[in-house]
Parts: structure tokens; sequence; C-alpha cells
């Protein structure tokens, strides 16, 4: 899990951050409880003992920061915040300087502006946050076997457009 998790991180910032969401909301589904989680998930793992440890002490150093950060309810731990608001830094610069970047951002525009209707004027967090939730969202939608609707699929394929081009700035620029 943690090598999964570094090798997304330094390959591709979008999707580390939705990797890390995901797993913040499996430790969530335990409550954080190290031995369901050892025994629901780590055990299922097809990776030898010495692994499973690793993965064991991953989750619950995981959980353990999420405690700390009082957000085993909700939220997203302080690192990943940090990464958002690094990408959405990127993705003001942008706006001004990349014209390329300009039009990507103007197709995802309108399904941004969707997305803080929907959340009644009160979304959770910046244009880039927005973009994460939605790509997350469509993720959640199909692990449960929901249906997507064709707008669904057209905002995170715009949503997706806007962090593949941030991903690869900011791997460029780190």
């Amino acid at each position: 899990m943690k090598s999964v998790a570094e090798s997304k991180k330094s390959q591709n910032i979008a999707e580390y951050l939705i990797y890390m969401y995901q797993m913040e909301d499996l430790i969530r589904s335990y409550q954080g409880d190290r031995a369901e989680m050892d025994r629901f998930v780590v055990s299922k793992y097809p990776v030898p003992e010495d692994e499973k440890i690793d993965i064991s002490s991953w989750f619950a150093d995981l959980s353990n920061q999420m405690k700390t950060e009082a957000i085993i309810d909700k939220g997203h731990l302080s690192e990943l915040n940090k990464l958002v608001n690094e990408l959405a830094e990127i993705h003001w610069k942008l706006l001004k300087t990349d014209a390329t970047y300009f039009e990507t951002y103007s197709k995802a525009k309108p399904h941004i502006l969707e997305a803080i209707v929907q959340a009644e004027g009160n979304p959770l967090g910046n244009e880039i946050q927005i973009c994460l939730n939605g790509i997350y969202g469509l993720l959640l939608l199909r692990l449960l076997g929901k249906e997507v609707s064709g707008e669904q699929l057209k905002s995170a394929e715009a949503f997706g457009k806007v962090l593949s081009f941030l991903s690869l700035i900011y791997k460029n620029e780190d």
C-alpha cells in the first residue's frame, strides 16, 4: 500500500490524492480499528506475511494521523489538503500564463460551476478540489455498481484533463 501510494505520488499527484481519499474512506469504514482492518483487509492481500505487517503498519499510521487530525469521520489529511492547495496555485498561475491550460480549464469550467450549484453554493474547497471530488465521486459510483449518467462522464472527463495537465506540471516542477 505504501509503495503504491509512493509510486502514485511520484508519477501522478492527482491519482495519488484520489488513491489516498480511497484509503481514508477504507479506514473510516472500519472506524480506524486496526484489528478489523487487519482481519478484513490486510489479511486478504496476496503478499508474503512480512509485507502484510508493513501494510498493517501503514494503515495504522494513517489511522492514527486521521485520529490526531480529527478527521476520522470526514475530511482529508492535512498533507493531502496541502497538495491540493499546491495544485490550485499551479492552476491559478497557468490560467494567466498558459493558453493550452486555459482552453483545457474552459472546457471543465461549466462542470465546475454545475458542481457549485449542486452544492448549493457551498462547495467543499477550491476548483481543483471540486475536480478531484468529481473524479472520486464517479469512482465511488462505479464501485457501488450505480448508474453513471452521460453528463457525469462528461464532467469527469473534463475534470480528468485538468487534473492530468496539473499533475504533469507538478511532476516537472518537483
